[in-house]
């Protein structure tokens, strides 16, 4: 059945996807940190919880590309109102779980909420502002949806930790209370979705779903593109397996960092309390790494600031996981995330520079994927390897490991020190 509401302006479609950009990420910065805690409080070990966050990194890994056409397909709100309702129910669950299964079932919910939620806001607001305008400069709203993001992400982050510290619902434990006002919100985003969201035509029928199944019956297809684009170019393969070095540092900032908190400050209500200013100055400090490493690829170059980069950070998770008390781990913390936001726009740059525009989202689907599927395996492996010793000794194998990951930037050194920029510039692989 086709709908053909009246279109939106270009300003409009700004407006819309601006405001759902707030209400999809302010819930998220709600509970930044805070699952792990709610996870441990309700009896879990360190090692589940490696399988249980797992489980949401593996779903995604596999929908991921089936379900990447089916906005196309279907329409760009129905793909959305369907992942808000997926939402909704992977947070009903988790809010209800005190066992392992529906921890795992919860966030396996998460991951095709996360499959369904990548791309179609963005898709849908360039097409919609380019029907009204095709003039229209749609990089300044996209930027803006950053800014946004990152905003909303470090203001519900620091209500989370003011939430967490005032407790004003005693029916449910501190760290429990942000969650429950993110599924709040996540019926509010639902409902803006449903509300605002405009699209000429929707495709919620025979036709379209047919055209969903095409679409994920080139998934395999798209994964042997990326494997043979992978083998032919040696600069290409190394720097997407950085993601795998990279990704097992992150293990140690994301999900340990606030269990060793939790134990340095004698609980998980007290970990959380802090969490929420931590991680709301943490994105600003993102941000500002990645303001910085414009003026240092400018000075030292592209490949010799991502291996800057990745050193630098491996060596503050192995301090973080160094420190006794929870100031020096949470400055250790500041300065990892600093250089996470320090690491990204070099690691883009140089694989942006490896492809050409028919087979650049096959690159960045297959970096993407590395590092997701990377990610996952760890959890399963540093999980028990911290229950079986510590979270201390975990966080510094992780950093130890990523560290390693420099090394296998040194081809795009190489590459950048024989050619001019111009030249460099110009050396896509070609499929």
């Amino acid at each position: 059945m086709s709908h053909t509401p009246a279109p939106l302006s270009a300003a409009a479609a700004r407006r819309v996807f601006l405001l759902l950009t707030v209400t999809r990420w302010f819930p998220v910065g709600l509970v930044i940190g805070i699952l792990t805690l709610i996870a441990l409080q309700r009896g879990m070990s360190v090692a589940q919880l490696g399988v249980i966050f797992s489980a949401q990194g593996f779903v995604v890994l596999a929908l991921e590309l089936p379900t990447g056409g089916f906005a196309d397909a279907l329409g760009r709100r129905p793909v959305l109102v369907a992942s808000a309702v997926v939402n909704l129910a992977s947070w009903g669950l988790f809010l209800a779980a005190h066992t392992f299964w529906v921890f795992f079932a919860a966030l396996a919910l998460q991951g095709v909420f996360r499959a369904l939620d990548s791309g179609p806001l963005e898709a849908w607001y360039v097409d919609t502002a380019h029907a009204d305008d095709p003039t229209v400069p749609v990089e300044k709203a996209l930027a803006a949806a950053g800014t946004a993001l990152g905003v909303a992400i470090a203001a519900g982050a620091l209500v989370s930790g003011g939430l967490i510290a005032w407790h004003p619902v005693s029916a449910v434990t501190a760290i429990e209370l942000p969650a429950y006002v993110a599924l709040a919100l996540g019926v509010v985003h639902l409902v803006a979705i449903a509300v605002l969201m405009k699209e000429p035509r929707t495709h919620v029928d025979a036709t379209g779903f047919r055209r969903a199944m095409r679409s994920a019956k080139e998934a395999p297809r798209t994964v042997a593109d990326g494997i043979r684009l992978l083998g032919s170019s040696r600069v290409l393969l190394t720097l997407v397996l950085v993601e795998v070095f990279w990704s097992v540092g992150m293990i140690a900032f994301e999900t340990f960092h606030p269990i060793r908190l939790a134990e340095l400050v004698g609980g998980e209500d007290r970990a959380g309390a802090i969490l929420g200013p931590v991680s709301a100055a943490a994105w600003g400090l993102f941000a500002a790494g990645s303001a910085a490493a414009g003026l240092s690829t400018r000075r030292i170059g592209v490949a010799w600031t991502a291996v800057a980069a990745r050193v630098l950070q491996g060596v503050f998770i192995v301090v973080m996981g160094l420190m006794g008390g929870p100031v020096g781990l949470v400055t250790a913390f500041l300065i990892t995330y600093t250089l996470h936001g320090f690491a990204g726009p070099a690691h883009a740059t140089l694989l942006h520079r490896q492809a050409t525009p028919t087979n650049r989202a096959t690159v960045l689907s297959m970096n993407s994927m590395v590092a997701g599927g990377t990610f996952s395996l760890a959890l399963l492996v540093l999980g028990p390897l911290a229950e079986q010793t510590s979270t201390a000794l975990a966080i510094i194998v992780a950093g130890a490991f990523s560290i390693l990951g420099a090394a296998l930037y040194l081809p795009a050194v190489r590459q950048e020190r024989a050619l001019p920029e111009a030249a460099v510039e110009a050396q896509p692989v070609v499929a």
